[in-house]
Formats: structure tokens, sequence, C-alpha cells
């Protein structure tokens, strides 16, 4: 039995149908039907009931269906971290972020990387909030920047900085620092902000924020994009609240107003790696914070 063989099984087992699954599989449907067929002889029983129209799981083939995927995503990440041990401190690194450190945190750290380990080769990704996790467990990330810690036993979690969150408004807008006195003036005002109705830690920010204040906001547009939401509110159609590190994109015809709430930036990473290069990262990321 080898890997590849599971892999045309589960393949089949998805399909439940010879031609679209070797198409899938870039192979034969000849080749497709002898390896499984080869599977099923080595095992000692049938993992699909045939006949001329249909493809059917047998109960063993159901179970091993469940099991065998779990295998082959597990030696896929094991492989991939593998290589990346492999290659010491002139392989690559995967990071995630939030978009709001692209235009602040992001850059400084990236050139510090670059001083200290310049063959290494990184790969950014910039996920919706709630991948962050996923991401650093199946091994498709080495490091996540994310606005909260990753409660995982898995997982390490390090606060890199606070900063204050804004409200954003067209310069043209009649709100300013010194107008701005009591957030209720806002209760009219029309916003472009994340969607409230997530459980991801920004929308929950910003749903205390506004219960604090006693009134829901008119959201006319949801967006977890911070440069479009820049974007939209310059052009009038409504105001934002977003983390400080927005106004570093130097973005034209808006306003930051900093409101009375902060907002954190961790790095969570997986517990006992044994990459050097996450390491090394780790704790190029700690002296920024921390230097000495």
């Amino acid at each position: 039995m080898t890997t590849q063989q599971i892999k045309y099984f589960l393949s089949l087992a998805t399909e439940l149908h010879f031609w679209k699954a070797a198409e899938k599989l870039f192979i034969s449907q000849s080749t497709l039907s002898r390896q499984i067929q080869s599977l099923e002889e080595e095992i000692g029983y049938q993992l699909f009931k045939r006949d001329k129209r249909n493809v059917k799981l047998t109960d063993a083939g159901i179970f091993l269906k469940d099991k065998w995927a779990t295998t082959i995503n597990d030696l896929d990440h094991f492989q991939k971290q593998a290589k990346k041990i492999d290659q010491g401190t002139s392989g690559h690194i995967s990071l995630s972020y939030p978009g709001s450190i692209a235009f602040s945190y992001l850059p400084l750290f990236l050139s510090k990387i670059n001083a200290s380990i310049p063959d290494l080769k990184l790969e950014l990704t910039e996920p919706i909030d709630e991948n962050h996790e996923k991401l650093l467990l199946n091994y498709d990330t080495d490091i996540a920047f994310n606005r909260d810690a990753i409660n995982n036993t898995h997982i390490m979690s390090y606060k890199l900085h606070t900063e204050p969150i804004c409200l954003v408004v067209s310069e043209k807008h009649w709100l300013t620092n010194t107008t701005l006195k009591d957030l209720k003036v806002l209760q009219d005002e029309k916003f472009i902000i994340s969607g409230l109705h997530r459980n991801t830690y920004f929308p929950s920010l910003l749903r205390s924020l506004f219960q604090k204040n006693g009134f829901e906001p008119k959201t006319v547009i949801e967006s977890d994009f911070g440069g479009m939401i820049i974007n939209l509110v310059a052009q009038g159609l409504g105001i934002s609240i977003l983390p400080l590190s927005y106004k570093f994109s130097n973005a034209i015809g808006v306003r930051f107003i900093e409101l009375d709430e902060t907002i954190s930036l961790f790095m969570n990473w997986r517990k006992n790696d044994p990459n050097r290069i996450t390491e090394r990262v780790v704790k190029l990321a700690k002296e920024m914070t921390n230097p000495t």
C-alpha cells in the first residue's frame, strides 16, 4: 500500500465516479481502476461496490475514507514542516497578518528579518481573522500576527504592542478632534465597518464600543479590508472605526480621530516547533518590542 494509492482511493471515495476522479487525478480511468483493485487485493476486502452505473463505498470504505483523509493531511503537513527544518537558516518561513499592520509594523519587521537573515524566503498571507489558528495547526503558516492571542494548547502567543483605535472620517466631514465629545453624536452617521455579527476580535470590540455608548450603528457597507474602507470613507460614503496603524497608509482625503479604546497586536506560533527559522524570527520580533 502506498500513499499514492490512498490518495487515489480518497479521490474516488469523494467523486464516486471513476471518470471524474481520474480526470481530477490526471490519470486514465483504467489506471485508477487497476490501482483501486490492487489496493483492495492487498488489504483483503472491498472498499467499493460497483456496477455498470454506480460506485458506492462499502462500510469498510466509509470508515477508511475518514481515517485516511486525516492521515494523508497530517503527512502532507509534516512533510512541509520537515522540508523547512531541513532547509535550516537558508530556507523559508510563512507569515500571516492582519491588513492593518501592512503599513507600519510589518515593513519594519520584514526589514529587520532581511538584515539578520538575508537569504530567507518569506511567504506572506493576509487571511480573515478566524483562519490564523487553522493556518498554524495545518502548518500552512509558521507565525501568525493577530489582534488577539490564539487560545490553543499547541500555540504560543506574545503581545507585541497596543495602539488606539480611531474614528476615520472624510476630510470634509464636520467631525474633528475638538468637535467629537461624545460617541452618541454618531448614531445618525452611516458606518462602513466589519460585520458586527461575526465573533472575531475586532467586530466584538466594535460591538462592545457601540453598546457602551448606547446605540447601534447604521451600517451601510460591511468590509474587512481596511484599505477599501478608507477609500470609501474618502469618497464620503460613510465613516469607520479602524486601528491607528492604518494612518500610516498615508491615505488622501481622510482624517483619523483617536478614541479612548485600544487594540493589541499578538504574535502566535506553534509550541515546540523544531524549525530553527521560526525560533529566530520570533526572537527578532521580541527584540523589536523590547530593544536592549
